[in-house]
């Protein structure tokens, strides 16, 4: 996806801009809810994002008011592409996965409400800016359902178990506050700032060591199924390849001239 790209209007656009590329969830009359053809989408531009070197940094938000309610079970747009029920939840598990996998930072940033598959797709980026008037539910015990997207392994990890099982049998709504003290929201701000507190932080992100971003945020992801001794390994394997990289080379010269590392330059070196 070439820089300055937008997609086409539909229940997906794709914004990149500068490294960063924002994707929006398109349906705001209906506090975008995600069809089957969201998903699909969704997955195609993560997988994108996986092998397009202009991308350095990733925003997943909703348009308008609210971030995501959740999957909408009643539409069936997209459905004829999978025939058989099975594909839509590999679908759907897939795009959790990437976004958690994604060799880029991830960002969510979350206004109104963020509930059930919406808010495990926020909670499954790296980080997540809320609105100070955001709210956030487990939903599912609500509409008779158990945990999907990823809610089981990603809510233990970041909350602990006692919490985890709170948020998902209450499916109590939370604010944004609360969720941060829980650990589920990194920064909570005002709703007026949460556009360009949002996109300061993406740019630095995407100013970053790409080789040693990625390779840390795959060093945290699975540190908490690792023995010490097992990370200390893949610690060290890491650190090798970044030694050997154009990138650690950039951040000496930038060092040795008292100026800000330009990642680009490397990259273009390579």
């Amino acid at each position: 996806m070439p820089d300055n790209a937008v997609s086409p209007d539909g229940p997906l656009l794709a914004d990149l801009h500068a490294g960063i590329l924002t994707l929006t969830l398109n349906r705001p009359e209906r506090k975008n809810a995600i069809t089957p053809e969201m998903w699909a989408r969704l997955r195609d531009r993560l997988l994108d994002a996986t092998v397009d070197n202009g991308v350095r940094a990733v925003v997943l938000t909703g348009a308008g008011a609210t971030f995501c309610s959740g999957a909408d079970i009643a539409d069936t747009a997209g459905m004829d592409e999978f025939p058989d029920p099975s594909d839509l939840i590999s679908t759907i598990n897939d795009t959790i996965r990437l976004l958690q996998e994604l060799p880029v930072p991830t960002v969510a940033k979350v206004s109104g409400v963020a509930a059930g598959a919406g808010w495990n797709l926020a909670l499954a980026c790296d980080l997540v800016v809320a609105a100070s008037d955001a709210r956030f539910c487990q939903i599912f015990a609500r509409r008779a359902l158990s945990l999907d997207t990823g809610g089981s392994w990603l809510l233990p990890r970041l909350v602990g178990l006692q919490q985890a099982k709170r948020l998902a049998l209450l499916a109590d709504m939370i604010g944004a506050d609360e969720a941060q003290s829980l650990g589920l929201v990194t920064w909570v701000t005002a709703p007026v700032s949460l556009d360009e507190f949002t996109h300061g932080i993406a740019e630095r992100l995407a100013s970053g060591p790409p080789l040693a971003l990625a390779q840390t945020k795959d060093l945290l992801n699975r540190g908490l199924d690792r023995s010490l001794t097992e990370a200390l390994e893949y610690e060290s394997q890491a650190q090798a390849a970044n030694l050997q990289g154009p990138d650690i080379l950039e951040a000496f010269a930038a060092f040795s001239d008292k100026r800000d590392p330009d990642y680009t330059r490397a990259a273009a070196a390579r």
